[in-house]
């Protein structure tokens, strides 16, 4: 598979989107006071490689096929550390890193949700509509982490 230029202009763009993402749960892991957050961000970190990777098997000319694995948000109960009556510095702290992770998802998923209609092949506009809604499920997993931790 050939892709045009606008099409593999838009999987490298959204490849930067990916490994910017990565870098960023892998710093804020090492940053999170709370250990279920740090697993949090680390397990999303794995998320976003797997997704880099997709994008360059597509810019290797391969479609992997699409795994729709779309549950991880409905399927994530995480514990709560914090109680919503607690304003301490390791809250606080927390409380900003899932904050900007959820800002970043949002960017992330509207990016997928535009450059889907740039690709012809249906196998490719698939696969990216299915990281999309991953990105707005690990948007859900970290607003469930706030919510259980009185951040919301």
């Amino acid at each position: 598979m050939i892709l045009k230029e606008k099409e593999r202009t838009a999987i490298e763009d959204l490849r930067t989107q990916e490994k910017s993402c990565i870098q960023k749960y892998a710093n804020y892991a090492k940053q999170a006071k709370d250990p279920e957050l740090k697993n949090l961000f680390e397990t999303l970190s794995s998320k976003e490689q797997q997704h880099y990777n997709t994008l360059g098997q597509i810019l290797d000319g391969n479609v992997p096929d699409c795994d729709c694995n779309d549950s991880d948000g409905q399927n994530y109960a995480p514990k709560a550390t914090y109680d919503a009556a607690s304003n301490n510095e390791d809250k606080q702290a927390d409380c900003f890193l899932a904050t900007d992770c959820i800002a970043t998802e949002k960017l992330v998923s509207s990016e997928y949700n535009t450059d889907v209609f740039v690709f012809g092949n249906s196998k490719i506009r698939k696969i990216l509509a299915d990281i999309q809604i991953e990105e707005q499920n690990h948007a859900e997993m970290l607003w469930k982490y706030k919510t259980v931790n009185g951040m919301a």
